[in-house]
């Protein structure tokens, strides 16, 4: 069983002027994805600090296995969640956004400006998706399946020693 949060950055979402749709599409992919639940959503507006201050409660203090960020990963000015995520990480995991970006681009051409990273941090996986519930989903679903490895490696369970030497060992 995992344990998962959800943090929508969005400055117009934190002022009351939209709804977070992004957010609760990402806790109904990850809660049918992954045995476990996804244990807080929360809306912070674009602010490094405010950013920076929950993924480490998540990380240091909930000690949750998975957090997925939705939005701030564009060009436009007020977009920084890849920044602050980038602050907190101790190690990156370059290959989630990389894929995200790829199954992205053969849906549409936007999906390679998207400047989302992920990471870890302790023994918390962070991954940072586009805004758009569409995108966000279509980003999650495309890396999620593989999620669940690369988060029993974080809790130390390894390499079963008959993958050891096969392809499957990645």
């Amino acid at each position: 069983m995992y344990t998962a949060a959800v943090l929508t950055v969005s400055d117009r979402c934190a002022r009351g002027e939209s709804a977070d749709q992004s957010g609760p599409a990402l806790r109904a992919v990850i809660q049918a994805g992954l045995p476990g639940e996804v244990v807080c959503c929360d809306l912070v507006a674009d602010e490094p600090d405010r950013i920076q201050e929950k993924l480490r409660h998540y990380c240091d203090q909930l000690r949750v296995n998975l957090v997925v960020t939705t939005g701030g990963t564009g060009m436009g000015p007020r977009d920084v969640t890849p920044e602050a995520t980038a602050a907190v990480l101790d190690r990156v995991v370059p290959g989630i956004p990389e894929a995200m970006r790829w199954a992205g681009a053969q849906i549409t051409g936007r999906a390679i400006l998207s400047r989302g990273v992920a990471g870890i941090r302790a023994r918390t996986l962070i991954v940072n998706l586009p805004g758009s519930p569409r995108g966000a989903v279509q980003s999650l679903s495309a890396v999620l399946p593989s999620l669940a490895h690369g988060l029993e490696m974080l809790r130390g369970q390894g390499h079963p020693a008959e993958q050891a030497d096969s392809n499957e060992a990645y």
